[in-house]
């Protein structure tokens, strides 16, 4: 029913001064009618407390802090079947995940580490204890069977979607809403990366365990307050990421029209965060960073990103990635742009940051769930050249504010459907599903790019043509598969992109001496060497080619910096002394 000009006007006069029974009797309008004009008009603290609502569309969890009755325990039991739904989505999106081999980051960290067995590794720092726990165990138990070492990332990753289930239905009392943020959840493919990925795995796990101490938050209550902030302490001590925490939690206060009565509540996480940073710094850990990308990966690391354009560019990718997750890619290299383009990116953040200022407006949950993706990224989004422009593990916690955002929007269709009549209540509910399918088989065949090595690299190459460390693992793909000439042109294309890339020249040397070239092999093996002495295999590798040429005592000043760089391995040691024993004859 659409009001007069009359109606509207005494509405606006007398909302403050007299009832909405009471205005509804004066202009014989119903009172869902008018509760519908003041909302639209009005903050959500006003509306509430204008017809003395509580503010349940926006933050019920205050009920629940005052309710002493509400057990979590009763909750679950009664919601035993919707959460073994989200367990069977879940087996069913990641089942074909399970049989994958070990990719990339885990070659060094498990599977080739020689120390995955010993437990003095467990022990040796507070930072990443529970996870070389986690890998330790499993090593115990089964071996290096990858499959083993990627269940907990899926049982993790199963309880941060029961998690948004169960906080969605703590700050809103609405099961459709949180059904669907928590299917979004489990079955997006941006989440692969962490989720398939062994390595991605710390990113699930401080997820679950930052989303943990929240709902033990916003159940503040008792001994329960204790019990947050041992949760989040955990998180912290699986990744240091998870220092927003207070961030979070302030804007939640914030959004429920409470910081100035809680805000007291801030103090524990805020404290912990403080000292935890410190102690951060002063064990050098983001020099340690910078050093291990300059040395390892070989990035530059000088300098600063200029954040007027890393942030809109992060934040516009990331909604990219979301709403339409086909370039999915372990590296998301592709960060240069037109000025046609840059523009787009700009116009996105700005409508980005509009949705933030509608949400503090007229919908404080929506406020909050946004507030939360970005807070969740800002660790990734300093200027320090210590990660990614975007990386699609970094969006692990924070795409939940993303999916719970969409999810409000389609159970608005949806209810706005049921409303009408069942036809279109069918057409909203089909909607809904057909996106549901269409996000689980994208997930699905993310999966199989992470496979093995050879899938992993070639879906790589596809939409990150820039990387030069992409192109230099594809040189290992047709390495070993012994197509020598392609494998060539690969570590040529990653020395293109960066001349100070020393293990491309290593790898370019290993692919000539394949071929016979062995001048071509020697020549890449000390340019390796030039840049990163430390490369031991360099070392040995042309100890090989100086013993074929029959000039032992290069062979032997050769082997003898391999076994300094590698003083573990016994195989080099064996060969120094042989070198020795020819030189001696």
């Amino acid at each position: 029913m659409s009001l007069t000009s009359f109606q509207k006007n005494y509405i606006k006069k007398n909302f403050q001064k007299l009832s909405v029974n009471q205005i509804s009797s004066d202009l014989s309008l119903p009172e869902k009618t008018i509760k519908k004009f003041l909302k639209k008009r009005l903050s959500p603290e006003k509306y509430a407390k204008i017809t003395n609502q509580s503010e349940s569309h926006y933050f019920d969890a205050e009920n629940h802090r005052q309710n002493p009755d509400f057990k979590l325990r009763d909750f679950l039991a009664k919601n035993t079947n919707t959460i073994i739904f989200l367990f069977l989505i879940i087996f069913l999106v990641y089942f074909n995940s399970l049989g994958n081999d070990f990719v990339s980051d885990d070659i060094a960290g498990i599977k080739n580490n020689p120390r995955i067995g010993d437990f003095s590794l467990v022990l040796s720092s507070p930072m990443g204890f529970f996870q070389r726990l986690i890998y330790f165990s499993i090593f115990k138990i089964g071996g290096l069977n990858p499959m083993l070492f990627r269940i907990p990332n899926i049982i993790f990753h199963f309880g941060s979607v029961v998690l948004v289930y169960l906080i969605l239905n703590i700050l809103t009392y609405r099961k459709s809403l949180a059904i669907i943020a928590a299917i979004l959840t489990a079955v997006h493919p941006i989440l692969v990366e962490s989720v398939s990925w062994i390595s991605g795995s710390l990113y699930v796990e401080y997820g679950f365990f930052l989303l943990l101490s929240f709902l033990f938050y916003i159940l503040y209550e008792d001994k329960r307050k204790y019990w947050s902030v041992l949760f989040f302490i955990i998180a912290l001590i699986f990744s240091e990421k998870a220092l927003i925490f207070p961030g979070i939690i302030f804007v939640y206060e914030l959004a429920n029209g409470k910081l100035r009565q809680n805000w007291k509540s801030l103090i524990p996480s805020s404290v912990i965060s403080f000292f935890f940073l410190l102690t951060y710094l002063l064990l050098g850990k983001i020099g340690q960073r910078v050093s291990d990308i300059s040395s390892v990966s070989y990035q530059d690391s000088s300098g600063l990103y200029n954040p007027l354009i890393q942030v809109p560019t992060a934040i516009a990718n990331y909604l990219k990635l979301i709403f339409w997750p086909q370039k999915l890619t372990l590296y998301q290299t592709e960060m240069n742009f037109t000025n046609v383009q840059f523009a787009f990116i700009l116009l996105v953040f700005i409508t980005f940051l509009g949705f933030i200022f509608y949400g503090w407006k007229k919908n404080r949950l929506l406020f909050f769930w946004l507030c939360f993706f970005v807070i969740s990224l800002s660790p990734t989004l300093t200027p320090f050249k210590i990660s990614w422009v975007v990386a699609e593990r970094y969006a692990y916690l924070g795409s939940i504010g993303i999916f719970i955002s969409i999810a409000m929007f389609l159970n608005w269709i949806f209810e706005k459907a049921k409303e009408k009549d069942n036809n279109y209540k069918m057409i909203a509910l089909s909607l809904i599903i057909l996106i549901i399918i269409a996000l689980s088989a994208r997930t699905i065949t993310r999966n199989v790019d992470w496979k093995n090595e050879d899938n992993l690299w070639i879906a790589t190459g596809k939409f990150s043509s820039s990387g030069p460390n992409i192109h230099n693992n594809l040189g290992d793909v047709y390495a070993r598969h012994s197509e020598f000439d392609k494998a060539a042109e690969e570590f040529k294309k990653a020395i293109q992109i960066n001349p100070n890339y020393a293990d491309a020249y290593h790898n370019l040397a290993n692919t000539y001496k394949s071929m016979g070239k062995n001048e071509l092999a020697m020549e890449n093996y000390q340019k390796a060497l030039s840049i990163n002495p430390n490369i031991w295999q360099s070392h040995q590798n042309l100890a090989a080619l100086y013993y074929e040429m029959g000039d032992f005592q290069k062979a032997k000043e050769s082997m003898e910096k391999a076994v300094f760089f590698n003083p573990q391995d016994e195989n080099l040691k064996k060969n120094l002394e042989f070198v020795k024993s020819q030189l001696g004859k």
